[in-house]
């Protein structure tokens, strides 16, 4: 499945530039809608389905993601609504953990390393906080690490203090 958005970024870079290629786009988009194969509140909702129950990712890196496909804000604030809003995040973290296969940190560099996948898997710090303290980490520790909620999450380490 893709997102309306989406779809029309992919086929842009195939069909002649200018007017005649963008009809082209809009009608076989039409078409696509007119079917039934192409429903952005559809994909919405088993996107973020798939990404609950599979990949347990928490609801702001849903958001992110269907951001970046494109799809209506307001489509994003309904779905996640429907989605997450029963949703006790702070189990859904722990099975995140569970399934990356991850266990309770020995060192400040794997608690920073959990931390990170964590942010990066779309959990707030409060609930990542909160399951760091269950595991007893010290909170001078956690003082050290509040940074990283703010940190770009690409592959680079962040700054050190």
């Amino acid at each position: 499945m893709r997102s309306e958005a989406d779809l029309h970024r992919l086929m842009k870079t195939r069909v002649e530039p200018g007017e005649g290629g963008e009809a082209a786009i809009v009608a076989v988009l039409a078409r696509l809608r007119e079917y039934g194969y192409l429903n952005d509140a559809a994909f919405a909702e088993t996107y973020a389905r798939l990404r609950q129950e599979n990949e347990k990712f928490g609801q702001r890196r849903v958001r992110q993601d269907l951001q970046q496909k494109g799809i209506n804000p307001e489509l994003i604030a309904t779905t996640l609504e429907a989605r997450y809003g029963q949703t006790n995040e702070e189990a859904l973290a722990r099975e995140h953990l569970e399934r990356k296969r991850i266990r309770k940190p020995e060192n400040e560099k794997e608690i920073a390393r959990i931390m990170r996948r964590l942010v990066a898997a779309g959990f707030s710090t409060d609930v990542i906080y909160k399951i760091l303290r269950q595991w007893e980490v010290p909170d001078e520790t956690l003082a050290v690490l509040e940074n990283l909620d703010s940190f770009d999450h690409s592959d680079e380490e962040p700054p050190e203090q």
